[in-house]
């Protein structure tokens, strides 16, 4: 299952040219090529940025500033430093650079040559590393809080996904919506999700599945959701959706596949975790729900 493009506008980190698929100077070439001219603090940030490329650049003003040991205004003049307006600036460029090397046509160009005998092969040693990986990297107490977000009935739940990843979106609310009620599903298209945000407050509960080549539209209905109150639970890769900085838990998956397309295998194995989990928690309800189902569902 590919997930090669969340979004036409959305990546893996990793190429090491300094140039992006746009043509435009990464920015830790930006920073490298500016260190003699940056103060003590700014060289600071310069570090952690390098060391910790692109993920350090992701987080908030505030976590960078505490990663390097500087205040906020020193990150501010560091952005100005390597040519940019500001910090949302800096990421923005940077999610561009991961979209744009974990297209499917950079992975073209990486995976190229490998021809096509032994993919059988190939593929099941890949597939297993995913989910082996996924699996004992997941914290079980983010995996707890989710389940109990998912299962508290005083909840409402909102499902949202990508371009690909909204098939896994709908896979997870249909299984849910089997379980218990107050689920929905927001199409891909902005009216549905603004109507969803207006109804999301501290009682809701936005499921968002978003993996690399991440989808700003993703973002900007994290960011409007948890302006309402609402508890966002992100289902992303192992480089972190930048949903992330709002998210109040985060379930990830490995998605680098044999192939030049990212798989959501070991996404659909942790999503069927998630759904087998709040099965349990819910109990007699439950499967009472499932029962009342599966008879209209036999008189139709």
């Amino acid at each position: 299952m590919g997930s090669g493009s969340e979004s036409l506008k959305e990546g893996s980190e990793g190429e090491t040219s300094g140039v992006d698929g746009d043509g435009c100077t990464e920015v830790r070439e930006l920073v490298r090529q500016r260190m003699d001219c940056m103060t003590k603090g700014e060289r600071k940030v310069a570090r952690v940025l390098l060391a910790r490329y692109p993920s350090a650049g992701l987080t908030t003003v505030a976590e960078v500033a505490t990663m390097s040991g500087v205040s906020a205004p020193t990150v501010l003049r560091f952005a100005s430093r390597i040519g940019f307006t500001g910090w949302p600036d800096v990421q923005r460029r940077l999610v561009a650079e991961i979209n744009a090397q974990g297209s499917p046509v950079a992975q073209y160009r990486r995976k190229s040559g490998v021809g096509g005998e032994g993919v059988l092969e190939r593929s099941l040693e890949s597939f297993s590393h995913m989910l082996s990986t996924t699996f004992e990297q997941v914290p079980e107490s983010e995996f707890s809080a989710t389940v109990d977000l998912l299962s508290d009935p005083k909840r409402r739940i909102v499902v949202s996904g990508g371009r690909f990843s909204h098939y896994l979106a709908g896979y997870f609310a249909d299984h849910l919506k089997m379980l218990r009620r107050g689920v929905t599903v927001l199409e891909r298209d902005e009216n549905s999700w603004r109507s969803g945000v207006l109804d999301m407050d501290d009682a809701s509960v936005l499921i968002l599945f978003d993996y690399r080549r991440y989808s700003s539209d993703s973002a900007r209905l994290a960011d409007l959701a948890h302006g309402r109150g609402a508890s966002v639970c992100l289902m992303t890769d192992h480089r972190l959706s930048p949903v992330s900085d709002v998210a109040r838990t985060v379930l990830s998956s490995e998605v680098e596949s044999a192939s030049p397309f990212d798989s959501l295998t070991a996404a659909t194995a942790l999503t069927e975790a998630l759904i087998g989990a709040v099965t349990e928690r819910l109990g007699d309800s439950g499967r009472q729900r499932v029962v009342a189902f599966e008879e209209l569902l036999g008189e139709g």
